[in-house]
């Protein structure tokens, strides 16, 4: 199986660099208690996700919702030279937000996994991204036969047992940014088209995690500019 490259860099960012066409911009942002304090964050988030964060009946999930959503909100505001609470969203039907009031340009999309979060963005194409903690998730093997291709669990139930769960956690990455990246969700209808227009990169953001980013075209992770919004 070949080699999922690795970030070996997050270059710490205040503000963000330009957005090149055709670049990819990843984002790491800390969702744990080692994140930006709370106190900072409540007044970053609208009202829809302030209802959100307060129905979460775990401290830990909600202060990971908080995080990532006003990380999120502050990454963006640095393109957009608007203050993070006064970025206008609206949501697809499957939940997938995006940008409105005339920055329809530049595409984002986040993902959550344990204390960590990324945020993927790209100009005038639209992205997905996803990012899971590799770790035991009963039986992939009957996960795997439910929601991915027929090669997909054929080759899920062949590996070592010892490469099982890596491989499980490739195609379940794939799956989700594909489709974050058009839209439908995961419990969307099938479309096998997307998996022809749709270039699927992966990379290790961590140990312990793999990552998927979707978008028609991808540079290779080795160029993607991958960021850590210190300072902000």
């Amino acid at each position: 199986m070949k080699a999922i490259p690795a970030i070996r860099h997050w270059h710490p960012a205040p503000y963000p660099p330009d957005l090149l066409p055709g670049g990819l911009h990843l984002w790491r942002v800390r969702t744990g208690p080692e994140g930006a304090p709370l106190d900072q964050l409540w007044p970053l988030l609208s009202p829809r996700e302030v209802d959100r964060a307060r129905r979460f009946r775990f401290d830990r999930h909600r202060e990971r919702f908080i995080r990532a959503g006003a990380g999120l909100r502050r990454i963006l505001s640095g393109y957009l030279e608007v203050a993070p609470q006064a970025i206008p969203f609206e949501y697809a039907a499957a939940g997938k937000p995006r940008l409105t009031g005339g920055f329809e340009g530049l595409d984002f999309n986040l993902t959550t996994s344990g204390d960590l979060a990324l945020v993927a963005l790209s100009a005038n194409q639209p992205v997905g991204v996803d990012c899971e903690r590799i770790r035991d998730c009963g039986d992939a093997v009957a996960i795997a036969r439910r929601m991915f291709t027929s090669r997909q669990a054929a080759d899920i139930a062949a590996a070592a047992a010892e490469d099982r769960l890596e491989q499980f956690y490739i195609a379940w990455t794939a799956l989700e940014a594909e489709v974050k990246a058009d839209g439908r969700g995961l419990l969307g209808p099938r479309n096998p088209a997307a998996r022809k227009t749709l270039q699927i990169r992966h990379c290790v953001p961590e140990p312990g995690f793999i990552a998927a980013v979707a978008r028609k075209r991808l540079p290779p992770v080795e160029e993607w500019v991958t960021l850590d919004p210190t300072g902000r």
